[in-house]
């Protein structure tokens, strides 16, 4: 019998680029705690920008663990939704066009907290200008195509949260958005998938973490041909559910 390998990942992951994140979430920090929660893929995705992904990527590397660089977009309708690349070149053109559709707007460390800019040994680089936390022109029936136009996939975050979730906003789920699945968070109410919109919708979940602290263990693995960034990109391009399996607490 041949053997599948699996991936445990989390998809989710904010650095101190992102205002609302601690500062000790630097690039290295977030790589070596994913390490250390047994946690084999991740996906730096900061609030509309790439920004540290590149020095998260080159930490995550040192640890064994494999990144993915991305991005927590904000839409028109303030939505969120998590979007990956394989390439750091594509997840720059993406935010090239993100920033172009930001509010003309600097950002205020004293409100909102320092966008902070690390390299991949945590040297600080500087801080980004542009205010991240400021939804774009860019619509949630846009999103999909942009994505995959750039050789990507995204899909809307933590869904059943009261605030800038797809559900939340928008009042319920339509197959014609382009989305093949979603993200919860790990306290999903009991029964909120039973909606009729949701029935049967394929999710995953994510630790969104914003603090060290809040990424915990391993919780979910996907079985794939290989452990690297090209077949978990594949799959999340073209999820087969059959291939995740949750992990017991």
């Amino acid at each position: 019998m041949s053997f599948i390998p699996t991936l445990t990942f989390d998809l989710h992951l904010h650095s101190c680029l992102s205002p609302c994140g601690s500062e000790d979430n630097t690039p290295a920090n977030l790589a070596g705690m994913c390490a250390l929660a047994g946690i084999e893929a991740a996906a730096l995705t900061d609030h509309n920008t790439v920004g540290n992904c590149a020095a998260f990527c080159e930490a995550a590397a040192r640890y064994g663990v494999i990144a993915l660089p991305g991005m927590e977009l904000t839409t028109a309708e303030e939505v969120h939704v998590v979007c990956v690349f394989g390439e750091l070149d594509a997840a720059r053109a993406f935010e090239a066009e993100v920033f172009r559709r930001l509010p003309p707007l600097d950002n205020d460390p004293r409100a909102f907290g320092p966008q902070v800019k690390m390299d991949s040994g945590d040297a600080v680089l500087g801080e980004e200008r542009r205010m991240l936390s400021a939804a774009t022109s860019i619509g949630i029936y846009e999103v999909p195509g942009l994505v995959a136009g750039l050789g990507g996939a995204c899909w809307p975050a933590h869904i059943d949260r009261p605030s800038f979730s797809l559900i939340s906003n928008l009042g319920l789920w339509d197959p014609e958005l382009g989305f093949s699945f979603a993200e919860v968070s790990r306290a999903c109410p009991p029964g909120f998938l039973d909606r009729p919109d949701l029935k049967g919708l394929p999710v995953f979940t994510a630790s969104d973490a914003h603090y060290l602290d809040q990424i915990m263990d391993a919780c979910q693995q996907v079985a794939l041909p290989e452990k690297n960034p090209a077949a978990l990109l594949n799959w999340l391009k073209r999820p087969d559910f059959n291939a995740f399996r949750p992990l017991s607490p």
